[in-house]
């Protein structure tokens, strides 16, 4: 495998190339430059394999030089090392596909371990290995995919076979080697990166799991992590000599991937430690208290350690706030009213707050259920809302990806208000017919005691939705328009029929001539009989 390294500094170049065992590793240094012309240059004359490079050289800088250097192999992989920490550099350099961004000054085990790791990647890649090498990679590839069962069946599954799960029945099935001692579930979430972008969340999970086997396993019988989307999950089984090591262990961890901070500018980092447990059967009790402290990070902030804490089964027993955020958002929604709907979660979130006692366990649940609510009242009102099977799962999703109580409200605001927004226009859409029904029956029977509960339930609406509906539909409510279409047929009787005041009154559906006359006078202006003089 061969290399090139570039920096305009001949020092750190020489450093580089000293702090590593080329030959052990398999590369070869073919190539040490100082600008980014000659890395250009190079490249096209060796054909490399890799490029350790700075960001910043004269000629291109590393950014530009690496974007050209994908034109000539697309193949071409980046190390970056450099002591700026501007995260525009940082983002585009992962943007372009860079492996790894080290600062300096250069750690020569983190140096060594990525190009170990990218080494056989691309070994991998182009299919050179070794039979020894072939066999010893499928070896650690089965092993890995066996050991990860242990999550998928029995973790997150809680397998029913729980009572019966002992030391001996895991390691003989997933290969694990665990022995009598303490056993820990750590969860470690990442928030403040962005999942659509892939290489964004390649980049900082590699950095986890690398972090992880650097802080942890020396203090571990044995160890194991997996990624479910920006969640890791690690089981851990140690000596009880070791729990304060492991301890300041996950400290020194924190401290570590804060350190990315620096290449993704809003990365926030909580680790999770759920209560360790004497037996292995404890490690789903674990894994709730390390959950409840992810979940903590709402109330007492992120880049924590957070200690996991036994979970109450009531911790959503305060019922009152719930009722009456209950009836203000029915309200809302019933009367179609955008900002008493933003009130509403306003008026949650501030409950929330001013109770001492509020877990992000807690946050999250009631997020869900405001949620479920809404749904439920759309399902009640046969509103159809755009992506449905998944709307919910959705939600959850990016509500767990909140760092804090305002962005888990600010998520729940912008996504019922949008889905609101969306389901009034597709409604008003569908509604129209049914309106331009209603106006019609309302000028057929307006000689009848029509009144909105006979409208509504002949369109076939919801009576308070009906109102709401109508109202927005034509800018007026349902009894000025009613009153609208009376007061016109009583202006046409008025000049064009010799009938009298009282008869009027009856043929546009009033039975009182007093009140039809002070309606009509507010109506025009004029008395009915003042009226026939002037336009009759």
């Amino acid at each position: 495998m061969k290399l090139i390294i570039a920096d305009d500094e001949d020092k750190v170049c020489q450093l580089i190339y000293k702090l590593v065992d080329w030959e052990k590793l398999g590369m070869e240094v073919v190539s040490i430059v100082h600008n980014g012309i000659e890395a250009l240059q190079s490249i096209e004359k060796y054909k490399p394999d890799l490029v350790i490079t700075d960001i910043r050289m004269p000629g291109y800088d590393g950014l530009d030089m690496i974007r050209r250097a994908k034109e000539i192999s697309e193949d071409l992989d980046f190390i970056i090392i450099s002591g700026y920490r501007h995260f525009e550099y940082a983002q585009n350099a992962i943007k372009y596909g860079v492996r790894d961004y080290l600062l300096k000054p250069i750690k020569k085990s983190e140096l060594i371990d990525t190009l170990s790791r990218l080494r056989e990647e691309y070994l991998k890649r182009t299919k050179k290995l070794s039979n020894e090498e072939q066999y010893r990679i499928s070896i650690k590839d089965n092993l890995d995919r066996i050991r990860s069962g242990f999550f998928t069946d029995i973790l997150f599954k809680r397998a029913s076979a729980e009572g019966k799960m002992s030391i001996e029945s895991i390691n003989e099935k997933y290969h694990y080697n665990f022995c009598d001692g303490f056993f820990q579930v750590v969860l470690i979430k990442i928030d403040g990166v962005d999942t659509c972008s892939q290489n964004n969340m390649e980049y900082i999970r590699d950095k986890v799991l690398q972090s992880i086997h650097k802080k942890v396993d020396e203090y571990c019988y044995d160890i194991e992590s997996i990624f479910e989307n920006n969640l890791c999950y690690i089981v851990l089984n140690c000596s009880e000599d070791s729990r304060k090591a492991v301890r300041r262990s996950l400290k020194a961890l924190l401290d570590e991937l804060l350190l990315q901070k620096d290449i993704i500018e809003d990365l926030k980092i909580t680790i999770g430690a759920g209560i360790p447990k004497d037996s292995v059967r404890g490690i789903f009790s674990s894994m709730k208290t390390a959950v409840w402290a992810i979940e903590q990070r709402l109330i007492l902030g992120v880049n924590k350690v957070v200690e996991g804490a036994e979970v109450s089964s009531n911790e959503l027993a305060d019922s009152s706030t719930f009722n009456e955020f209950n009836r203000k958002l029915i309200e809302a929604l019933e009367r179609l009213e955008e900002n008493q709907l933003r009130e509403s979660f306003v008026f949650l979130e501030t409950s929330l707050k001013n109770k001492e006692s509020t877990t992000g366990h807690e946050v999250i649940q009631m997020a869900k259920e405001a949620m479920n609510l809404y749904l439920f009242h759309l399902r009640q009102n046969k509103f159809v809302i755009r992506n449905s099977d998944d709307f919910f799962d959705t939600f959850s999703l990016n509500i767990e990806n909140c760092g804090s109580m305002e962005e888990v409200f600010a998520t729940l605001s912008r996504t019922i208000i949008k889905s609101f927004n969306q389901v009034i226009a597709d409604k008003q859409q569908e509604d129209s017919k049914p309106i331009r029904e209603a106006k019609q029956y309302i000028k057929d029977h307006y000689k009848e005691p029509i009144s909105l509960e006979i409208v509504s339930d002949y369109i076939g609406f919801n009576a308070t939705y009906f109102s709401s509906l109508f109202k927005k539909e034509t800018n007026t409510t349902f009894s000025e328009y009613l009153t609208s279409v009376r007061m016109e047929r009583a202006k046409e009787l008025l000049k064009e029929s010799n009938l009298n005041v009282a008869t009027i009154c009856e043929e546009v559906g009033y039975n009182d001539t007093k009140h039809f006359s002070k309606g009509f006078a507010k109506y025009t202006n004029l008395k009915p009989n003042e009226y026939r003089k002037i336009y009759s």
